[in-house]
């Protein structure tokens, strides 16, 4: 019982923040700035890295395009330089993807950590930041919408699978994962679409399906990379900032994931 508490306010206490910080553009860009550090910190761990690099690359590139009309006195240049970020970021992800389906262990050599930790975690804080001001101007419900599919993505794959999961989705690397529920939190999650595009008036069906989606398949593999890390890394969080639920990388691995994708799907639209 008292686990269970712990858990749900523990739960409870970085949904209110994220709400909270909703409210403002800058207290967003803090708040998203301060998760960075510390996911940061919970990812060098995992991958054994001790360089000092990645805190420096991660404040730099997230204040450039978090503050890019402060510092450069317009939007000149902006599209441009989030398009080459853009690239990057999903290359690299595509080759972790590569590494989840063909790799025993992910290549961790010097040269893979310094990508890993530049185009899969610093990068995502800044797509974070960019997706809430789509189309250049703040609008943070888009975020809240991509927030919103991911836990019930999570909340209905883990229900489903623990109901009815019989086929394993990656044995290897996470035992508890099933196809029936990874089918089960796509089916919610596109469900949940909907009334997103309705109440938030910002996307229409069509596009909010699209983005649960892209949500559901490459926040799922989010998941199985990050468990993949851990497993090489032999723990079973990534921190134990958040009581109950382990680190806060364990809670923000989907989202972090999925981000470029969404991203450049609002990009194309």
């Amino acid at each position: 019982m008292k686990e269970i508490l712990i858990r749900s306010f523990t739960g409870l206490l970085y949904i209110s923040l994220l709400m909270l910080s909703l409210l403002n553009e800058h207290a967003l860009i803090i708040l998203f700035f301060v998760f960075g550090l510390i996911c940061m910190g919970e990812f060098k761990k995992l991958i054994n890295y001790k360089s000092n690099w990645p805190y420096f690359i991660f404040v730099s590139m997230y204040l450039v395009f978090g503050y890019w009309q402060f510092l450069m006195k317009s939007d000149t240049g902006l599209i441009p330089a989030t398009r080459i970020l853009q690239v990057i970021t999903i290359f690299v992800q595509l080759i972790l993807i590569k590494d989840l389906f063909s790799e025993k262990k992910i290549p961790l050599f010097i040269s893979k950590r310094f990508l890993i930790s530049t185009f899969y975690l610093s990068s995502a804080f800044v797509f974070l930041v960019l997706i809430a001001n789509y189309q250049g101007t703040y609008n943070p419900l888009i975020l809240l919408g991509s927030f919103i599919l991911v836990w019930v993505n999570d909340t209905f794959a883990f229900l489903v699978g623990k109901n009815f999961g019989k086929q394993k989705l990656f044995e290897k690397i996470s035992p508890k994962k099933t196809v029936e529920g990874f089918i089960g939190g796509l089916f919610f999650s596109s469900v949940a679409s909907y009334f997103i595009a309705i109440f938030t008036e910002t996307l229409n069906f069509n596009n909010w399906l699209i983005i649960a989606i892209i949500i559901s398949v490459f926040g799922t593999l989010g998941d199985l990379i990050e468990s993949k890390f851990k497993r090489q890394a032999g723990v079973k969080d990534s921190g134990v900032i958040m009581p109950g639920h382990g680190g806060l990388l364990d809670r923000l691995d989907s989202i972090i994931f999925a981000a470029p994708f969404v991203h450049l799907f609002l990009d194309i639209i």
